[in-house]
This record gives structure tokens, C-alpha cells and sequence, in this order.
């Protein structure tokens, strides 16, 4: 297996990239006199707003989660060395917040999940994800979903800062990554919340 079929991985960082680094920006106060500079270098803390959660399934019916309101789809055709995959991306950022929240799942050829161990393409995915993001791995752990699938938790860092934690599953011959991403800066007020979203996220059988 050659790094270009993991390409849907760097789209998902673009994603996040373009989301989250716009949000940041916003939060820089700019020059002014020293009592405006003092309330707006107060408005830079981030305030953590509790938005509405709610179940969101896709419409193939895949897999559900929790979302913090209906998430932004895209879809990304990506060129592999077996052919061109479809990459389906799902991502929700609730406002005020320095977090992004996604899933994203792709498509393998039959003949190929039919003959690569799952461990195998877990392995791979997280070196390449590593790779791509150039970031460095905080912790990983080996995980099933509630009706047995395969999967790997991996946590990272890049560096500026932003903490992926990244819970990726094998399923039915397709890859799914589910990820929340945060700032440094509001990490450790989030990490419950992020938590109980990758808890919340449920494979479906397919028929």
C-alpha cells in the first residue's frame, strides 16, 4: 500500500486547516488606544458556548453521531494507484470555539479489502496521517466499535499546538476516521466535550 492512497487524510487536514485557522485569526485584537486594548485583550480568552447536540446520520445511514448542530458536507474525489476514491467529509464547528469536530469515511476496492488486514490499513493510516499533518503522536491505543470493528485511537500534536484526537475504524470495506480537533487554548475545557462525541459515534450495518 503507497502513501498516495492515504490522500484523503491530507484533505481532511485542509479542512480543518482552512475552518480553524480562520476562527483564530479572528480572535487577534488589533492596535488601538490602551484602554480599548485592554477589553479586547480581554475578548481574545475564548468563551466556551454549550451549542445544541444533536444525532446526525448521514444519508447512506452508515454510522450516527453527535453533532453540534447539522455539520458541513463535502465530497473529494482523490486518485489513488487503484483509481480514483470517493472521500465523504462531515465537519462541525461550533462558533466562539477553537474546535473542529469531523468524520470522514472512504470507499476501498473490493479485491483490496478483501485482502489486507485490517491492522494492517489502521497501521498505515496512522504513519500517514502522522506524515501528512506533521505531527507528532501523543498516545495510541487499539479500540473496537460497539459491534466489533476494528480500530485504533491516536492522539497527536502539531506544531501549533493543535491537539487531533483521531479514533479510525475498518468497516464493511471502508475507512472511517472520527476526529475532534482543539486549540491549545481550550483544550483542557473541551476535552470532556470531545470525549463524549467520539463516545457517541455508532457503525451501522449496511444492507
Amino acid at each position: 500500500m503507497t502513501s498516495k492512497f492515504f490522500l484523503p487524510f491530507i484533505a481532511a487536514t485542509i479542512v480543518y486547516s482552512g475552518v480553524v485557522s480562520a476562527e483564530v485569526c479572528k480572535s487577534k485584537p488589533a492596535a488601538s488606544s490602551s484602554k480599548s486594548t485592554v477589553t479586547q485583550q480581554k475578548s481574545t480568552v475564548p468563551q466556551v458556548v454549550q451549542p445544541q447536540w444533536k444525532v446526525f446520520t448521514p444519508p447512506d445511514k452508515g454510522f450516527q453521531i453527535l453533532m453540534p448542530g447539522r455539520p458541513k458536507t463535502k465530497t473529494q474525489m482523490q486518485k489513488t494507484y487503484m483509481g480514483e476514491i470517493e472521500l465523504q467529509i462531515f465537519v462541525a464547528q461550533p462558533p466562539e470555539q477553537e474546535v473542529a469536530y469531523l468524520v470522514t469515511y472512504n470507499e476501498f476496492p473490493y479485491s483490496y479489502a478483501q485482502m489486507t488486514k485490517p491492522q494492517t490499513i489502521l497501521s498505515q493510516a496512522q504513519s500517514n496521517t502522522l506524515k501528512a499533518t506533521q505531527s507528532n503522536l501523543i498516545s495510541e491505543r487499539s479500540i473496537r466499535s460497539w459491534n466489533g470493528h476494528p480500530g485504533k485511537e491516536i492522539q497527536y500534536i502539531d506544531s501549533a499546538g493543535k491537539v487531533t484526537t483521531n479514533r479510525i475504524f475498518v468497516a464493511e470495506g471502508r475507512l472511517y476516521q472520527v476526529m475532534g480537533i482543539v486549540s491549545k487554548k481550550q483544550r483542557s475545557n473541551l476535552s470532556r466535550t470531545i470525549t463524549g462525541y467520539l463516545n457517541s459515534f455508532q457503525l451501522v450495518v449496511r444492507r
